[in-house]
Formats: C-alpha cells, structure tokens, sequence
C-alpha cells in the first residue's frame, strides 16, 4: 500500500513514528509538505504536483496539518479526496474541528456533556455572562488558540472585565466556559482511532497553573476510562466525523465533560505516558478501511 503523510516537519515525533509503523508493515511512505503541494484543477482529472512534479495517487493519507495552515492544508486534503483516497481525517471534518465554536455546538447537538459555555458579540455585559456559567471564577478561551496558549482564568467578575476589555479592543473572538473546580487542575486526554479508545492518559497542570496541557508544563499518567468516558469520547469523534482524534475531558460531579476535540493530535505525549502503540493503530485503521 501507498501512504503519504502530510506533514511540515519529517523529524517531528508524529510523522517519524508513523513512517516507521507503516514501514514495518510494509508499506511505501511518502513524507509531503502540504505548502509545497499545487492542485490543478481540470475536468474528471484531478492532479496534485509536489516540487513541480506530478504526483502518483496513494492508496492512503494521513494528515497532520497545523492550525496555521488549515485553509490551504484542507485544500490539499480536499483535492485527495477527489482522486480517491481513503484519508484518516477528511477535510470536511478538519475544517469543522478548527471552528471552536461550530465544534461546540455539533457537540451540544449529539447530546455530549461539555462545560457551560458563552459567547456573544464583543459584549460589555459581563455580570450577566459570569452568572450563566455559574462563576466567577470563570475560564476566557480565544477561539484560535491552541495547545493551552489564548486560555485565561478569571477569578473575580473585575478580571473577567478587563479580560473581555482588552479582547474586545483586539477584535479577538472569544467563548467563556465554566469553571470545574472538582477536576482539580487536570484533564483526560482520549485518544481515538476508528470509534475506538486506542490510549487514555491523565494530564496534570503545574502547581500554581490550571492548563494541564503538556506544552505548559503538565504531566501525564495512563489511565483507564471509565466506560461512560469512553463513550463520551467516542461520541465526541463522531459528532464531528474523526476518524483519528484527540479527545480532552474533564472530570466533573455531572459525569465526563469534553472540553475539546483535536484532529492532529501529537503521539509523543500519549505514546510515552501509555506505551501504546498509538502510529500502529493509525496505520491498522488504515488496512482496515483500505
């Protein structure tokens, strides 16, 4: 089988890890940067060029697109679909990721528990949007951000205020969730392959920081799910068509509440807390469905 992977980094954690595990099956792997890629567009003809050379159609891809590149990198992802290739994660389903907002509500819409969340039009009525989500204190999350970096906690409705001030004077767009107290500074990330709980770790913030996210100096321990935060996970990966995705929970008095749904999620974290052979799993959906 052919494989390529999408990805701007050949000597990232993720992207090795994969090429080694679709190597020992016996797969060819072919490592592409998506910026590097041309689409051509022509009638029953799709085509896609790398370095100017026209590419043979693969079997497979797996994407590994960063944020910053999400117009263009689903461009590329898009135009493989049409030459029909099995992809681990559909550009539909990317795109409808990034949108923090449209995630949220899809999530809401299949019935999931997640955090209270607010989000209005750049307003000033911050009394009103504290009390709805049950704070102070209250968490202020910008909608593009990524891996902990744009999420403030506010303890009172005065830094609340001069949070919301200063996003607005920005234009920056931004949700306000709940606090979960009882979670304790920590979260469960649920790593799901195939409506399939492949791996779960527990991430633990940094004392004296709230975001557990490792990029922020949290730790990380396996732990086994319970089977209603299995299911949640798995429900979350489907609400939003994810074939490979990580899911971030919280655990809270009103049972697994997702936080957020990450459809490039990194294996270094989750491979080196587990164990688990998370690139082989990867690669094992794509057999399955190829």
């Amino acid at each position: 089988m052919k494989i390529n992977i999408l990805s701007r980094g050949r000597s990232l954690y993720s992207t090795r890890r994969l090429v080694e595990e679709a190597r020992s099956a016996g797969h060819k792997v072919l490592v592409l940067d998506p910026l590097q890629c041309d689409i051509k567009l022509e009638r029953k003809k799709p085509s896609i060029y790398y370095d100017g050379v026209k590419l043979a159609i693969p079997d497979a891809i797996i994407p590994r697109i960063g944020s910053s590149i999400t117009f263009y990198g689903t461009a590329i992802v898009r135009q493989f679909e049409a030459m029909d290739c099995f992809t681990t994660v559909t550009a539909q389903a990317l795109v409808r990721s990034r949108d923090k907002l449209q995630s949220l509500q899809r999530l809401t819409s299949s019935g999931v528990g997640m955090p209270k969340t607010i989000f209005t039009n750049f307003g000033a009525h911050t009394d009103d949007m504290c009390e709805l989500v049950d704070g102070p204190p209250v968490v202020i999350k910008v909608l593009e951000g990524t891996q902990g970096i744009g999420v403030n906690l506010a303890m009172t409705l005065e830094e609340a205020d001069l949070l919301l001030d200063a996003h607005n004077g920005l234009q920056s767009r931004v949700i306000m969730q709940e606090f979960i107290k009882e979670a304790g500074g920590a979260d469960l990330r649920a790593f799901v392959v195939g409506n399939k709980v492949v791996g779960a770790m527990k991430r633990q913030a940094k004392e004296g920081e709230f975001r557990s996210n490792l990029h922020q100096g949290g730790s990380a321990v396996p732990i086994t799910l319970s089977e209603d935060e299995e299911d949640t996970a798995i429900a979350a990966a489907r609400a939003l068509g994810l074939g490979v995705c990580g899911v971030d929970i919280l655990q809270s008095s009103r049972g697994p509440l997702v936080l957020e749904v990450n459809s490039s999620p990194g294996l270094e974290g989750i491979e080196g807390a587990t164990g688990v052979n998370i690139a082989g799993a990867i690669v094992k959906f794509i057999e399955k469905n190829v």
